[in-house]
């Protein structure tokens, strides 16, 4: 199997939104021909965390071929909540990787998505609704507003797909602190078509070119439930005609896909391997 050299640029600017300054950091391996890549998504609540968690999957990936984008968007703050903000900077990364092909030496026709948490959330809803009516068009004076968010790949480590049922579950971890509703701004019993219209559950139907779907979790999630979670995600894409592939790490809990790949017996490392011939034979 090739190893590339890896070249890093930092804080790349990929969008301007409301005023705020989006960035993301590009890995990419050193080859002549136009690479594949995937846009990083990461995890936190919608509320926390930066690009810099998945600073080992640049790397990583970089190293067997395929490049990674791994962005900041905005989140959630007390009283502010993000939906469908965070949405459109997602899709504006998505369309600036497809606009500025040339420039970053990638293949348009070879984008995927990945994400961890809230992250996977975020890159399966684009995936699967972002040229949809519910998204398409806010910011237009982006400078490749014009251009599809379509993917060819998503992977996903533990993340939500029902916010209707991680509200549900929230209830049982922290009553007084829901981070759906602080993400989408509304408790469910005032707004259950918005929990709806923003969970890529909804959004599972056949059609051509469907993106190929790698989904991950830890058999030790007390954060997100895997039975009302990966499970019901996973049996609706098979059931409309996707492609999926499951990795099942026993005894990972939640929040471990930033984690250092290389360690021993580390969670990423376990899936690492799967994941990178995923993307070899779907991206």
């Amino acid at each position: 199997m090739a190893s590339y050299e890896v070249t890093v640029r930092q804080s790349v600017e990929y969008a301007t939104h409301d005023g705020v300054r989006l960035v993301g950091d590009f890995y990419a391996p050193q080859r002549s021909e136009r690479t594949p890549v995937v846009v990083g998504v990461h995890g936190g609540g919608w509320q926390l965390g930066d690009r810099n968690l998945h600073k080992y999957w640049g790397p990583y990936l970089a190293k067997h071929g395929i490049a990674l984008f791994t962005i900041e968007y905005r989140l959630s703050k007390p009283d502010k909540p993000v939906y469908p903000q965070a949405v459109h900077d997602v899709r504006a990364a998505v369309q600036f990787m497809r606009g500025r092909a040339g420039e970053f030496n990638i293949d348009p026709d070879r984008i995927g998505l990945s994400g961890d948490s809230a992250g996977g959330h975020l890159a399966s809803l684009v995936a699967l609704a972002g040229d949809s009516g519910l998204f398409a068009g806010a910011y237009r004076d982006d400078p490749h507003a014009n251009l599809s968010t379509r993917v060819k790949t998503v992977v996903s480590f533990y993340g939500v797909y029902d916010l209707a049922a991680q509200w549900n579950h929230d209830l049982s971890t922290r009553p007084r602190d829901s981070i759906v509703a602080k993400f989408l701004g509304k408790q469910l019993y005032d707004d259950r078509q918005l929990y709806f219209q923003a969970s890529p559950l909804s959004h599972v139907t056949a059609r051509s070119n469907a993106p190929a779907f790698f989904l991950t979790w830890g058999t030790e999630d007390d954060i997100v439930d895997v039975a009302t979670q990966a499970v019901p995600f996973r049996d609706a894409l098979k059931q409309a005609g996707y492609f999926v592939r499951t990795a099942i790490v026993p005894g990972a809990p939640h929040f471990w896909a930033s984690d250092p790949i290389e360690e021993p017996n580390s969670y990423p490392g376990i899936v690492a391997p799967r994941l990178v011939r995923f993307l070899q034979e779907k991206l």
